[in-house]
């Protein structure tokens, strides 16, 4: 009797569903070109979006660089200077604002190549990859930046008068924060790649002083100044970014 009780019970419970094997989606040719049209015309509206509300902040952003900086009044040259200035700062605000979509619309282009876990790796790193970004970003623009500014502003003022254009400033101000908003998203990528079992944290501890070389090559770079200060702002942060990558590749 319990051997028959047992077999009805068993009857009626459900069997675990087979997801499947890992296998990525295949396309034509022409659903790839189709679906990159789509991830650019998207990508497109939402800098256009960000372009409008970066109109309504640009005045404030270049009052907040001239304050920053310490250079004073940023001087213009050409008669659309300005102009092609504010809007300059206009598309760089918009672009900020639109980075989420931009990086969601990439992850969906890159998304049919990949396996199903791959996806949802990928899918649960964006949020950490566009903070440490914002984090980076943040960075420089309050810490970096405007030191590395003041040293390039008072560096032989003796013998330079230093009145800097604003077109040069802005994009000296745009380069470095693109870099060190790069440079920031380090531990996240590693511990992706540890999680894709692409590296093991072993291998990155065991490659840990040739990784101190191209931290202070990349340094020396990314920096404003050549000065060993400036350099070291750079340096340190990007090196204690390494350091948390393999630790979170451990947990991976």
């Amino acid at each position: 009797m319990v051997s028959i009780i047992d077999r009805v019970r068993g009857s009626n419970t459900p069997e675990p569903v087979d997801p499947g094997p890992e296998t990525f989606e295949e396309m034509t040719l022409q659903e790839h070109l189709l679906e990159l049209r789509n991830r650019l015309v998207y990508s497109a509206i939402a800098v256009a979006v960000g372009f409008v509300i970066g109109l309504v902040f640009s005045f404030r952003m270049l009052n907040l660089i001239e304050r920053l900086s310490g250079v004073g009044k940023l001087q213009v040259l050409a008669p659309m200077e300005s102009f092609v200035t504010t809007m300059k700062v206009a598309l760089y605000i918009g672009i900020g604002f639109a980075m989420p979509v931009l990086v969601y619309q990439i992850v969906r282009f890159l998304a049919p190549g990949l396996t199903r876990n791959e996806k949802r790796y990928l899918y649960r790193a964006i949020p950490f990859v566009f903070g440490m970004f914002v984090l980076g970003v943040l960075f420089a623009f309050f810490i970096v930046i405007p030191r590395g500014l003041k040293f390039l502003h008072g560096f032989g003022s003796g013998t330079f008068d230093a009145n800097f254009r604003a077109s040069e400033v802005i994009s000296f101000y745009m380069t470095l924060l693109l870099w060190v908003g790069i440079v920031f998203e380090l531990p996240v990528v590693m511990y992706l790649l540890a999680k894709l079992r692409v590296v093991t944290a072993q291998m990155m501890s065991g490659l840990r002083k040739y990784a101190v070389i191209l931290i202070m090559i990349a340094a020396a770079i990314i920096t404003p100044t050549p000065d060993p200060f400036n350099m070291f702002l750079i340096a340190a942060p990007m090196y204690l970014l390494y350091e948390l990558g393999i630790i979170l590749a451990r947990f991976a």
